[in-house]
């Protein structure tokens, strides 16, 4: 039986015109109609219900294959008469980027959608194109777009908050406050980074795809839309590529900071070790139990030795911090 919880909405299109809700079962009767495609949004689907919709839209068995297994890398693939386009998804939760995947099979007259872990609602999107019925006549690829383009801006949405977190870490840098938690967030953000360039490199050569090839899928009039995204991800790029510099930059400083602040822990070491080596010196000195030390039976060397060593150790305490070293 299938989890209605599954299926976020099922919905027939007519000319660009929502004509109402359609059941899975009945999917296969309503592609019958002229001018109608089904938009078809799934979250979390198991394998019984990718199974079903394998059989009412006629899914190749490897893009279903790859849906049920999910963690798939960033691709577009071409079955027959059908595509099976992977994109990562990244969405910022609590500071942190969360990433997820969203596989998206799109035919002649229908698309659907089947989103895993981290992802936002693509009910915004739905309305978006319902607004603009002229576009949505077209056909499923403006709607195809128009879900890329949702993914693509929440690229920035997880730049921002990175770069929201590098300006934190950048002060306490500067404040002259490193530490190793410091350090540690810094490569985490680096990883998450990395994580975010991998998912939005391969969209690029995906809408160069869709730009070029499959006509018979994608409205002519369509296809520019694609070119808009691919220079909202060479934006993305940028970005990245911008602030990995910067981190790099960060962590460099960081550590440079950190070998300064190890540098003034060992001349202060080593200051008040030569400061020491004076009253050890003259201590070991005395210390020798040789029999015949004339200044032993001088009623006044105790006095004079302990002010020399006063005096000495005083004197180099003064010259080590004028020098800093103190």
């Amino acid at each position: 039986m299938i989890d209605k919880n599954m299926v976020m909405r099922c919905v027939a299109y007519q000319k660009g015109m929502g004509i109402g809700d359609v059941t899975i079962e009945d999917i296969s009767d309503v592609l019958l109609k002229e001018d109608t495609f089904i938009w078809l949004g799934l979250r979390e689907a198991d394998t019984e219900i990718l199974r079903k919709i394998q059989q009412e839209f006629g899914l190749h068995e490897l893009a279903i294959e790859d849906a049920c297994a999910a963690h798939q890398r960033p691709k577009i693939e071409e079955y027959g008469d059908s595509l099976f386009i992977v994109l990562h998804t990244a969405e910022l939760a609590d500071k942190n980027v969360e990433f997820g995947e969203t596989h998206i099979f799109m035919g002649p007259r229908f698309l659907v959608t089947v989103r895993h872990g981290a992802s936002q609602s693509l009910s915004k999107v739905r309305e978006r194109c319902q607004a603009m019925p002229h576009q949505l006549s077209k056909g499923p690829g403006f709607a195809l777009y128009s879900i890329m383009d949702f993914i693509v801006d929440n690229y920035m949405v997880a730049i921002a908050g990175l770069q929201d977190r590098f300006d934190v870490l950048e002060s306490a840098i500067f404040q002259y406050r490193p530490s190793r938690q410091t350090m540690e967030d810094l490569y985490e953000l680096k990883r998450e980074l990395l994580l975010l360039e991998g998912a939005i490199n391969p969209v690029i050569d995906i809408c160069n795809e869709l730009m070029r090839f499959h006509g018979g899928l994608i409205h002519k009039d369509v296809r520019v839309y694609f070119r808009d995204i691919a220079d909202h991800i060479k934006r993305v790029d940028q970005a990245i590529h911008g602030m990995r510099e910067m981190l790099l930059a960060a962590m460099q400083v960081h550590l440079t900071f950190e070998t300064v602040r190890q540098n003034e822990v060992v001349k202060r070491l080593a200051g008040w070790g030569a400061i020491l080596a004076i009253p050890t010196m003259v201590f070991s000195w005395y210390g020798m139990n040789f029999r015949h030390m004339s200044e032993l039976d001088w009623p006044y060397s105790y006095p004079l030795v302990v002010g020399g060593v006063a005096l000495c150790s005083l004197a180099l305490y003064l010259r080590l911090k004028r020098a800093g070293w103190l």
